[in-house]
């Protein structure tokens, strides 16, 4: 199952497990790129199913679960990637705001592992991958909402983990940093929305982004995949409970 499948990281992921010949669960808010995406993944020689809804209701997860066990059979790897930013100082955040934040970066994974996971361990093996971000791990004041948020969906991961590692499902998160999705490049993207917020062009706001990062340039979306790949594979079996930076040397800590 790849949440948040129809775009960017989620897109790239589910192309990479496509070509591993994995049965998939294209899962996001709108049926048509996934309807486009399905098939780019049974070209490639997967198959794969949709399911178009809001992750954030609280019927999300149990319903996610039940319809990839209804299709598929069973669930081998959860891989949560639902999630959005924009740039707002912590004056223009509001309560609406914090929540929203909450419930895409919290509570929609935390739903989603709480059904997938007990079914995983019935089976003895499963694995869950959740993107968190690097902002998780350094806050970003263009976002305290994301980055708080995204700092307990790091707390969560490590907290699931502990409770379902001896009983063969190992949960992990990747933390990227800037990459050169639709969110930062597209039109109105976080690029245009930093240029607007410190009064620069929107060639000095990725320049300005770019130098944080030790590797001097964004990552590319099929970088993230390979990561996220990787931890669902049978190769990750003693990887558990990690916060795997992806970010290019972006936050300067080992942990």
């Amino acid at each position: 199952m790849v949440v948040g499948a129809s775009r960017g990281i989620g897109r790239a992921t589910a192309l990479m497990l496509a070509r591993e010949r994995a049965a998939l669960l294209l899962v996001g808010r709108n049926q048509d790129p996934l309807e486009v995406l399905a098939g780019q993944c049974r070209a490639a020689g997967a198959s794969a199913e949709t399911a178009a809804l809001d992750v954030t209701a609280p019927n999300a997860g149990a319903h996610v679960v039940d319809e990839c066990l209804t299709r598929l059979g069973r669930i081998d790897a959860l891989v949560n990637n639902a999630g959005t930013s924009v740039v707002k100082t912590v004056d223009e955040l509001t309560d609406e705001d914090w929540q929203t934040q909450w419930e895409l970066h919290v509570m929609a994974p935390m739903r989603l592992m709480r059904a997938a996971a007990p079914v995983m361990a019935e089976r003895g093996w499963g694995r869950i991958v959740n993107v968190s971000s690097s902002s998780g791990k350094r806050p970003s004041k263009a976002n305290m909402a994301y980055s708080v948020t995204k700092a307990a969906e790091l707390s969560l991961s490590r907290a699931f983990a502990d409770q379902y590692a001896g009983r063969g499902v190992t949960i992990n998160a990747v933390a990227p940093g800037p990459v050169g999705t639709e969110l930062w490049l597209g039109p109105g993207g976080l690029a245009d929305q930093h240029a607007r917020a410190r009064g620069m062009s929107r060639e000095e706001a990725l320049e300005a982004a770019v130098a944080h990062v030790p590797r001097g340039r964004f990552a590319t979306e099929e970088e993230i995949a390979a990561v996220i790949v990787f931890l669902c594979s049978a190769l990750a079996s003693n990887v558990a409970g990690a916060a795997w930076s992806v970010d290019g040397g972006t936050v300067p800590v080992i942990i």
